[in-house]
């Protein structure tokens, strides 16, 4: 499978990954609300997800890959297959004791995440509950990343890429499926979870199985290739920890502010997430390997446009998308979740978080323009190190501001640490030559701000204009957005081109840059 392709198909399926996802949420959103029983299963959810984020996404597969694919060219398939059935073993059967040590401990453990339910006994009951339920799901999920691990290894990418849309599919059938016959929503979408876990898990041994390299039981033993693999994970688990712990800290936090909080943060967080996700990761994706090769070849200048060009294609498109979610999230937030037990007053609380989350969206994709000049570099250690600090000012921050402004609060608190990670992340690699903002970014930073504004105003004037039709249904207030949307794009389009922000050749080069 070529390069291009290979990028294609799984950035195609990351963005239907996304899509899927709020699909769920608007599932989660029409059934569960932001209440009491919305909140319980966010936090429920997020505890496996803490530690998959730790150990089983970008740290196991960053330290698995590289053992796996240098075992299949140097001592060939068998003994590849034979290293990835060990380390499969030892990790399954440390997960399994690890998950059944927290369905024990779980409902201590709930009061050190969301110390604010214990206001609410029967809100943290549930919240254990739903936990007990969703918590294996850790067990299944890291399983597929080591699956996944040999399949990206082996250049089949379609099969990993697609497993988070069946995490989204299989969570919606089973909310739709099993609400009529559970206590709650919250215990549907629990156990909906859980069946995903499942389905994922199995999808991959299908999928190993077509190639050949079905990976079949073994003892667990401790080799030394595993417990280097395990070293390895180490580094990147506590850099992905950093943010973890922040998440966490915020869970605890919000928890203790009124009921809905930790739903209305997790509904704006997920619209806030579609853009960055697709911008943020393309470009930092594609960033990576170019500034690593051009550096390797020692071609400085070339690193340098490189990392100028690409800070310009964040601003290009991560500009308007904060712009246009500031001024019209009330709208988008009404269109997308608003209907069953999601009203009016939920609408207007969400809509206030992705404000000001979406203050801070063209911050997160730079950070993602900014590391790789760290990491190209072979220094992994600055990045974690100024997250750090950033972890830090997120929390008083958060301590700082939940009081006057509640759950907008936090979001904004995480917009501002998000804006510091930049300025730090720019700094130091300015302070150590390998940044230089040239004559074309500082050109066309301002034109491309300017062809922000007036398409802002045209989505602030368009919404006010439309504001009648969006009142009457939800096709209506759909059309109404869709139009507002349309117009705000349009705008944005021809003022970016004739304000030279950016023309069309060049957008096509760097493209065709990134993919290069």
């Amino acid at each position: 499978m070529s390069l291009l392709r290979s990028v294609a198909t799984v950035g195609g399926l990351t963005l239907l990954s996304r899509i899927t996802g709020l699909m769920r949420e608007m599932m989660i959103a029409h059934f569960l609300g932001a209440g009491a029983v919305a909140d319980a299963f966010f936090v429920a959810f997020r505890f496996p997800n803490l530690f998959r984020s730790l150990f089983a996404e970008g740290a196991f597969n960053a330290a698995f890959v590289p053992l796996f694919a240098s075992k299949l060219s140097k001592e060939g398939h068998a003994e590849a297959r034979l290293f990835a059935e060990r380390a499969f073993a030892v990790l399954a059967l440390a997960l399994t004791l690890f998950v059944v040590a927290m369905e024990l401990a779980m409902p201590w453990a709930m009061r050190g995440l969301a110390p604010g339910f214990d206001a609410t006994p029967e809100k943290m009951e549930m919240a254990v509950a739903f936990s007990r339920i969703c918590f294996p799901y850790l067990l299944f999920i890291s399983l597929v990343s080591l699956q996944a691990g040999v399949l990206n290894a082996l250049g089949r990418f379609a099969a990993a890429a697609g497993t988070p849309v069946l995490l989204n599919l299989t969570s919606m059938v089973g909310l739709w499926a099993l609400v009529p016959y559970t206590p709650t929503a919250g215990h549907a979408m629990a156990w909906g979870t859980f069946a995903a876990g499942i389905v994922q898990f199995l999808w991959l041994v299908v999928s190993l199985k077509r190639i050949g390299m079905i990976l079949r039981p073994a003892w667990p033993r401790m080799t030394a290739e595993v417990r280097l693999l395990f070293r390895r994970i180490v580094p990147g688990a506590v850099g992905a920890g950093v943010y973890q712990i922040n998440l966490v800290i915020n869970t605890m936090i919000a928890s203790t502010v009124a009921d809905g909080a930790v739903s209305y943060l997790n509904y704006a967080d997920r619209i806030n997430q579609l853009p960055l996700g697709v911008v943020g990761i393309a470009i930092g994706t594609a960033l990576l390997p170019l500034l690593s090769r051009q550096l390797r070849d020692g071609d400085i200048a070339q690193a340098q446009d490189s990392q100028n060009r690409a800070m310009e294609l964040g601003l290009l498109l991560t500009l308007p998308a904060a712009a246009a979610l500031m001024v019209i999230a009330q709208p988008v937030v009404q269109v997308l979740f608003e209907r069953g037990s999601f009203g009016p007053a939920e609408t207007a609380a969400t809509a206030a978080a992705l404000v000001a989350f979406a203050l801070g969206l063209p911050a997160y994709v730079l950070v993602k323009v900014l590391a790789p000049g760290f990491f190209a570099r072979e220094d992994t250690a600055t990045p974690v190190k100024i997250a750090g600090l950033c972890m830090a000012l997120n929390i008083v921050l958060n301590l700082s501001l939940v009081g006057t402004l509640a759950h907008v609060g936090m979001a904004l608190a995480t917009a501002l640490a998000a804006w510091a990670n930049v300025v730090l992340l720019g700094w130091v690699l300015w302070r150590r030559g390998f940044l230089m903002l040239d004559a074309r970014l500082k050109r066309r930073a301002p034109r491309i701000l300017a062809a922000v504004l007036a398409m802002a105003a045209t989505l602030w004037g368009m919404r006010t204009v439309l504001a009648p039709l969006s009142e009457g249904g939800p096709l209506a207030a759909l059309g109404a957005l869709a139009t507002t949307i349309a117009a705000g794009g349009l705008v944005y389009a021809i003022a970016v081109l004739l304000f030279g922000g950016a023309n069309r050749s060049d957008i096509k080069g760097m493209i065709r840059r990134q993919r290069s």
